[in-house]
Protein backbone atom coordinates (compact mmCIF):
# COMPACT_ATOMS: atom_id res chain seq x y z
CA UNK A 1 0.00 0.00 0.00
CA UNK A 2 1.22 3.29 -1.10
CA UNK A 3 1.42 5.68 2.29
CA UNK A 4 1.62 9.98 2.09
CA UNK A 5 3.06 10.99 5.10
CA UNK A 6 2.70 14.68 6.15
CA UNK A 7 3.49 16.91 9.06
CA UNK A 8 0.83 17.97 11.00
CA UNK A 9 -0.98 21.09 11.96
CA UNK A 10 -3.18 22.85 13.67
CA UNK A 11 -5.70 22.28 10.52
CA UNK A 12 -5.22 18.40 10.64
CA UNK A 13 -5.83 18.31 14.42
CA UNK A 14 -9.67 16.92 13.41
CA UNK A 15 -7.60 13.98 11.22
CA UNK A 16 -5.28 13.35 14.28
CA UNK A 17 -8.24 12.41 16.37
CA UNK A 18 -9.90 10.46 13.32
CA UNK A 19 -6.86 7.85 14.13
CA UNK A 20 -7.77 7.94 17.67
CA UNK A 21 -10.78 7.32 17.64
CA UNK A 22 -13.38 7.34 20.46
CA UNK A 23 -12.14 4.52 22.57
CA UNK A 24 -9.01 2.62 23.49
CA UNK A 25 -5.76 3.14 24.56
CA UNK A 26 -4.91 6.01 22.15
CA UNK A 27 -7.63 7.85 22.48
CA UNK A 28 -7.43 7.94 26.30
CA UNK A 29 -3.87 8.49 26.29
CA UNK A 30 -3.87 11.00 23.60
CA UNK A 31 0.06 10.55 23.03
CA UNK A 32 1.09 12.25 26.20
CA UNK A 33 2.42 9.20 28.26
CA UNK A 34 5.68 10.17 27.66
CA UNK A 35 5.19 13.86 27.92
CA UNK A 36 3.56 14.02 31.37
CA UNK A 37 4.50 10.80 32.98
CA UNK A 38 2.64 7.49 33.50
CA UNK A 39 1.01 8.26 36.31
CA UNK A 40 -0.49 11.49 35.22
CA UNK A 41 -1.45 10.27 31.69
CA UNK A 42 -3.03 7.60 33.54
CA UNK A 43 -6.02 10.31 35.10
CA UNK A 44 -9.49 10.08 33.81
CA UNK A 45 -8.75 13.79 31.91
CA UNK A 46 -9.39 12.86 28.60
CA UNK A 47 -10.08 15.95 27.37
CA UNK A 48 -7.54 17.83 29.20
CA UNK A 49 -4.92 15.87 27.83
CA UNK A 50 -6.17 15.95 23.99
CA UNK A 51 -5.78 20.10 24.57
CA UNK A 52 -2.49 19.15 25.12
CA UNK A 53 -2.08 17.18 21.76
CA UNK A 54 -3.74 19.89 20.07
CA UNK A 55 -0.88 22.20 21.36
CA UNK A 56 1.70 19.43 20.11
CA UNK A 57 0.01 19.49 16.82
CA UNK A 58 -0.20 23.16 16.33
CA UNK A 59 3.12 23.43 16.56
CA UNK A 60 3.45 21.03 14.24
CA UNK A 61 5.28 18.25 16.51
CA UNK A 62 4.21 15.26 14.78
CA UNK A 63 3.16 13.13 11.05
CA UNK A 64 0.12 11.83 9.76
CA UNK A 65 -0.18 8.72 7.72
CA UNK A 66 -2.70 8.47 4.67
CA UNK A 67 -3.11 6.05 1.88
CA UNK A 68 -6.10 7.82 0.01
CA UNK A 69 -7.75 10.72 1.37
CA UNK A 70 -8.32 8.77 5.11
CA UNK A 71 -5.80 9.60 7.62
CA UNK A 72 -4.81 6.09 9.20
CA UNK A 73 -1.64 6.82 11.27
CA UNK A 74 0.25 9.09 13.59
CA UNK A 75 3.52 9.38 14.67
CA UNK A 76 4.66 12.04 17.97
CA UNK A 77 7.79 13.50 16.40
CA UNK A 78 9.14 16.53 18.68
CA UNK A 79 12.30 17.88 20.56
CA UNK A 80 13.41 15.14 22.81
CA UNK A 81 13.13 17.76 26.01
CA UNK A 82 9.37 18.46 25.34
CA UNK A 83 9.18 14.39 26.86
CA UNK A 84 9.88 15.00 30.23
CA UNK A 85 9.04 10.65 31.04
CA UNK A 86 12.05 10.51 29.08
CA UNK A 87 14.67 12.31 31.01
CA UNK A 88 13.80 8.83 33.36
CA UNK A 89 14.37 4.98 32.03
CA UNK A 90 16.11 5.99 28.86
CA UNK A 91 19.26 7.85 30.41
CA UNK A 92 21.67 4.78 32.09
CA UNK A 93 24.64 5.29 30.62
CA UNK A 94 23.98 8.69 28.88
CA UNK A 95 26.05 11.78 29.56
CA UNK A 96 24.22 13.78 27.00
CA UNK A 97 22.37 17.76 27.80
CA UNK A 98 18.54 15.97 28.69
CA UNK A 99 17.88 19.52 27.93
CA UNK A 100 19.12 19.43 24.58
CA UNK A 101 16.41 20.66 21.96
CA UNK A 102 18.73 19.83 19.15
CA UNK A 103 18.27 16.36 19.79
CA UNK A 104 14.66 14.66 18.83
CA UNK A 105 12.42 11.80 19.96
CA UNK A 106 10.26 9.16 17.65
CA UNK A 107 7.82 8.58 21.00
CA UNK A 108 4.66 6.93 19.70
CA UNK A 109 2.65 5.42 17.07
CA UNK A 110 -1.18 5.11 16.59
CA UNK A 111 -2.34 3.29 13.68
CA UNK A 112 -6.08 2.58 13.33
CA UNK A 113 -7.94 -0.89 13.24
CA UNK A 114 -7.60 -2.66 9.94
CA UNK A 115 -4.14 -0.31 9.26
CA UNK A 116 -1.84 -2.66 10.91
CA UNK A 117 0.85 -4.84 9.38
CA UNK A 118 0.23 -3.05 5.91
CA UNK A 119 3.54 -0.60 6.59
CA UNK A 120 1.99 2.67 7.76
CA UNK A 121 4.22 2.58 11.16
CA UNK A 122 7.21 2.01 8.37
CA UNK A 123 6.47 4.76 6.19
CA UNK A 124 5.91 6.81 9.34
CA UNK A 125 9.43 5.69 10.77
CA UNK A 126 11.23 6.28 7.87
CA UNK A 127 9.40 9.64 7.17
CA UNK A 128 10.95 10.93 10.73
CA UNK A 129 14.66 11.44 9.43
CA UNK A 130 13.29 13.91 6.76
CA UNK A 131 10.89 15.63 8.97
CA UNK A 132 13.71 16.09 11.82
CA UNK A 133 16.50 17.25 9.74
CA UNK A 134 14.35 20.03 8.13
CA UNK A 135 13.45 20.74 11.36
CA UNK A 136 17.16 21.45 12.12
CA UNK A 137 17.62 18.38 14.86
CA UNK A 138 21.27 17.46 14.64
CA UNK A 139 20.22 13.65 15.78
CA UNK A 140 16.52 11.67 16.24
CA UNK A 141 16.35 8.81 18.40
CA UNK A 142 13.35 6.16 18.96
CA UNK A 143 12.80 3.45 21.49
CA UNK A 144 11.40 0.85 19.73
CA UNK A 145 10.40 -2.85 21.06
CA UNK A 146 12.08 -6.10 19.12
CA UNK A 147 9.70 -8.75 19.27
CA UNK A 148 11.48 -12.19 20.05
CA UNK A 149 11.37 -14.47 17.12
CA UNK A 150 7.82 -15.83 16.82
CA UNK A 151 6.39 -14.01 19.19
CA UNK A 152 3.53 -11.18 19.00
CA UNK A 153 3.90 -8.04 21.37
CA UNK A 154 0.27 -6.51 21.99
CA UNK A 155 -0.28 -3.73 19.68
CA UNK A 156 -0.83 -1.76 23.28
CA UNK A 157 2.84 -2.33 24.05
CA UNK A 158 4.02 -1.62 20.04
CA UNK A 159 3.26 2.00 20.25
CA UNK A 160 6.62 2.81 19.98
CA UNK A 161 7.60 1.10 17.15
CA UNK A 162 9.30 -1.88 15.46
CA UNK A 163 12.64 -1.95 15.46
CA UNK A 164 13.14 -3.36 12.03
CA UNK A 165 10.73 0.12 10.92
CA UNK A 166 13.87 2.29 12.34
CA UNK A 167 16.81 -0.13 11.34
CA UNK A 168 14.87 0.28 7.55
CA UNK A 169 14.86 3.93 8.29
CA UNK A 170 18.84 3.77 8.83
CA UNK A 171 18.82 4.35 12.63
CA UNK A 172 21.73 2.38 14.06
CA UNK A 173 20.88 0.55 17.85
CA UNK A 174 23.27 2.96 20.58
CA UNK A 175 21.88 0.48 23.23
CA UNK A 176 19.44 -2.40 24.16
CA UNK A 177 18.40 -1.66 27.78
CA UNK A 178 16.17 -4.75 27.80
CA UNK A 179 15.65 -7.78 25.72
CA UNK A 180 12.80 -6.30 23.81
CA UNK A 181 13.50 -2.46 24.06
CA UNK A 182 16.65 -0.63 21.67
CA UNK A 183 17.57 2.99 21.79
CA UNK A 184 17.87 4.26 18.12
CA UNK A 185 19.65 7.32 16.68
CA UNK A 186 19.97 8.65 13.42
CA UNK A 187 22.93 11.99 13.46
CA UNK A 188 22.59 14.62 11.12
Amino acid sequence: MAVLVSPVSEATFDDVQTVFGDRGQAFRCQCQRYRMGWYDHQSDNVAGRRELLRDQVSEGHGLLAYPEDEPVGWCSVAPRCDYTYLRQPTWKGRNEDKADSSAWAVTCFAIRAGYRGQGVSRALAGATVDFARDAGARAVEAYPMEPAPGKDVPWGEMHVGALSAFLAAGYRIVSKPSLRRAIVRFDF
